[in-house]
């Protein structure tokens, strides 16, 4: 019975309706665009944060490769500056005349004064 009462009522065209179906599609248009515009906000803000945190992540992985090459480079300065403190030292003897002589006598088999030299094959 409801179903045949509501197709004999019909609505009334008076300006106070149409004023508020009018009201009610501006207001589904504003909610519409609102929606639209939070979407593509927030599509801006995954872009964007994907994006700050692929350069975190590169820059991450660059620093440790950097600190790696870091230390491998003063483990290397360490152990030059030890072999030039090693060849320094060197330099000093080799200014002593004795040490140079011993060095002759021991690569070049030079003998000293009254000194017999005899190879002994080990």
């Amino acid at each position: 019975m409801s179903l045949e009462r509501s197709k004999k009522i019909t609505e009334l065209q008076s300006q106070y309706a149409m004023e508020q179906e009018r009201q009610q599609q501006i207001s589904k248009r504003r909610k519409r665009g609102l929606f639209r515009r939070l979407l593509l906000l927030g599509i801006l803000v995954i872009v964007t944060s994907s994006v700050i945190v692929t350069t975190l992540f590169s820059q991450s992985s660059a620093i440790n490769e950097k600190n790696e090459q870091k230390e491998k480079l003063e483990e290397e300065l360490a152990s030059l500056e030890k072999q030039e403190n090693l060849l320094r030292e060197e330099i000093v003897k080799l200014n002593d005349d004795e040490y140079i002589a011993k060095i002759a006598r021991r690569d070049y088999f030079l003998s000293d004064d009254n000194e017999i030299i005899f190879n002994i094959k080990e």
